[in-house]
């Protein structure tokens, strides 16, 4: 996804709308699956999940007023094919000039579709409410974004990587790194159009969504991609996605 702090015209770390840098693969079918590209009027693009067959959730900075978003899809031979947006929903209490200043906030938003997605793609489902996180702890992150830092050409396929949560992981924000690089040095990562990507947890045996990609650092915090990936949990945001789900007429997947 185009990173919306470039769209602003900004130069800030950690940079907002993260991709998968430092040689992630293509995602296998069973991650891609869930995955969605979502693009703006504005020029901008994002990543999503399913997590019903019409409801898409992702980045609240991801669907900011003024602009219209449509789904991205890719045919067979990597044409592309638009899908309609009929609603918007994003978390009241989100506050743009909170993320701009790095602090945490309620960024999620939903996508309401205006037809149900190809059975090419699966609803994904929610973490259970109560998942805590420590340190160590593993993640799939998957999107739409960036393999090159400023190549506009490497976007466009979902790609995958195992991520660890750093620090001191809580209920407003995550930060995960490269188990290999630990920040200090280029590793995986999100980056540009990877802002709204989901974050997996895999501890169940199966992949459920335990939060979206918010923003990104380069190593030691620098300004990019490769260091830090920040993830908004849907801990405190779970009741609102599975409310605003049903005010909107979809069922989340079990």
């Amino acid at each position: 996804m185009t990173r919306l702090l470039a769209v602003l015209g900004l130069c800030l770390a950690p940079q907002v709308a993260p991709a998968m840098v430092g040689g992630a693969p293509p995602a296998d079918m069973t991650i891609a699956r869930h995955v969605v590209l979502v693009v703006g009027s504005g020029g901008t693009s994002c990543t999503g999940v399913a997590i019903s067959r019409d409801l898409v959730l992702t980045a609240g900075h991801c669907a900011l007023p003024g602009a219209d978003y449509k789904l991205m899809e890719f045919d067979a031979a990597r044409n592309p094919h638009l899908r309609d947006v009929a609603a918007i929903a994003r978390h009241p209490q989100f506050e743009l000039a909170a993320l701009l200043a790095h602090r945490a906030t309620a960024d999620v938003a939903l996508l309401k579709l205006a037809t149900p997605l190809p059975q090419t793609f699966a609803p994904a489902p929610l973490a259970a409410a109560g998942r805590t996180v420590a340190a160590g702890d593993p993640f799939v992150v998957a999107g739409y974004g960036l393999a090159i830092r400023g190549d506009g050409r490497s976007g466009g396929t979902v790609r995958a990587a195992t991520l660890v949560a750093t620090g001191q992981p809580g209920t407003l924000q995550l930060r995960l790194v490269d188990p290999k690089t630990k920040g200090e040095a280029g590793g995986l990562g999100a980056c540009t159009g990877d802002s709204g990507a989901p974050a997996f947890d895999t501890g169940g045996g199966g992949l459920a969504v335990i939060g979206v990609v918010s923003w990104s650092t380069g190593p030691k915090l620098t300004a990019g991609c490769g260091g830090l990936t920040g993830v908004t949990p849907l801990t405190r945001y779970r009741a609102w996605i599975v409310e605003t789900a049903g005010k909107l007429g979809s069922e989340l997947a079990p």
